[in-house]
C-alpha cells in the first residue's frame, strides 16, 4: 500500500484548520504543516495532530505549496488547504485508491463550497481540483494565487466524493480577500507584461458574471448564487484596474 503525504500551508486558521487536520487522519501517513508566522493558535492546534509544523515566510502561493512538497518523505502528496477536508465519500476513494496508486498519474476530485450560509450546487461546483499527485511528475504552477497542479502525466483519474471548501464566512470575509487576492493578481499582470487596456475592467468582469450565474446557472444557487457572481465580477474589475494604476505609476517612475 503506498503512503502519502498530507501538505497544507497556513496563516492565522485557527478557525478552520483542526476541521481539516481531523480528516485526514485516517488517510495521510503523515502531514505536513507550513505556517507563515501566524499569530493565532494554529501552529498549537496544528501541533496536536503532526509533530512536521514549519515556520516559512511567506513566499507567495505556489512556491509556499512547492516548499511544503519539498518537505514530504513520501512519495505521494495529498495537498489541501485549511478551510478544506475530505467528506465521507472522499476518505473512501482515498483509502481505496493507496493500493493501486499507480494506476494513474495524479489524481483529482470535486470540490464542492459552502459560501456564507449555504452549500453552492452550481456557481463553483463541481470546480475540479488535482490534489493528489506525485511529487516526482508534479508541481504547483499556474499564477498567483490562482495555483494549480502541472502533471507530467496525462492519466488523471477522477475520485468519487467531494473535496469540502469552507470558503468565506461573510460578505466582509469576501471582500477582504478580493482587496489581497486582486493586489496580487495585478501584480503578476504587470510581471508578466500581459496586454489590458481601460476596457479590460468591464469586459473581463462581465464575461465571468455572465459565465457564472447564467452558463453554470448559478442563478439556481439563489441569493447566493447572485452575490458569488456579483462579487467575482467586482473581483476581475478591481484586479484590471489596480493593473491598470501599476502600470501608469511604474511608467512615470520610468519616466522621471
Amino acid at each position: 500500500m503506498a503512503k502519502i503525504s498530507a501538505c497544507i500551508i497556513s496563516f492565522n486558521e485557527e478557525k478552520k484548520i483542526e476541521d481539516c487536520l481531523k480528516s485526514l487522519v485516517d488517510i495521510a501517513d503523515e502531514i505536513i504543516v507550513v505556517d507563515s508566522n501566524s499569530s493565532d493558535r494554529t501552529v498549537e492546534i496544528a501541533e496536536q495532530y503532526t509533530d512536521k509544523v514549519i515556520t516559512q515566510n511567506f513566499l507567495g502561493y505556489i512556491e509556499q505549496k512547492n516548499f511544503a512538497i519539498q518537505h514530504a518523505s513520501h512519495d505521494w502528496i495529498l495537498s489541501l488547504d485549511c478551510d478544506e477536508r475530505l467528506s465521507p465519500e472522499l476518505q473512501k476513494s482515498l483509502l481505496a485508491v493507496k493500493e493501486n496508486i499507480t494506476q494513474a498519474d495524479a489524481y483529482k476530485m470535486p470540490r464542492k463550497t459552502f459560501y456564507v450560509y449555504r452549500w453552492l450546487n452550481h456557481c463553483w461546483y463541481p470546480d475540479i481540483k488535482t490534489r493528489l499527485f506525485n511529487k516526482h511528475t508534479a508541481h504547483w504552477g499556474g499564477t498567483n494565487p490562482h495555483d494549480h497542479i502541472i502533471s507530467n502525466g496525462d492519466n488523471i483519474r477522477l475520485l468519487d466524493g467531494d473535496l469540502y471548501h469552507y470558503s468565506f464566512d461573510s460578505i466582509s470575509d469576501h471582500l477582504q480577500t478580493i482587496d489581497k487576492f486582486t493586489e496580487i493578481g495585478a501584480e503578476e499582470l504587470i510581471k508578466k507584461n500581459k496586454s489590458f487596456n481601460m476596457f479590460s475592467p468591464i469586459t473581463h468582469g462581465s464575461w465571468l458574471f455572465i459565465k457564472i450565474y447564467f452558463i453554470k446557472r448559478g442563478f439556481l444557487d439563489g441569493y447566493a448564487g447572485f452575490l458569488v457572481a456579483t462579487l467575482s465580477f467586482m473581483h476581475v474589475f478591481i484586479k484590471y484596474n489596480k493593473a491598470i494604476i501599476m502600470r501608469k505609476q511604474k511608467n512615470k517612475a520610468q519616466a522621471s
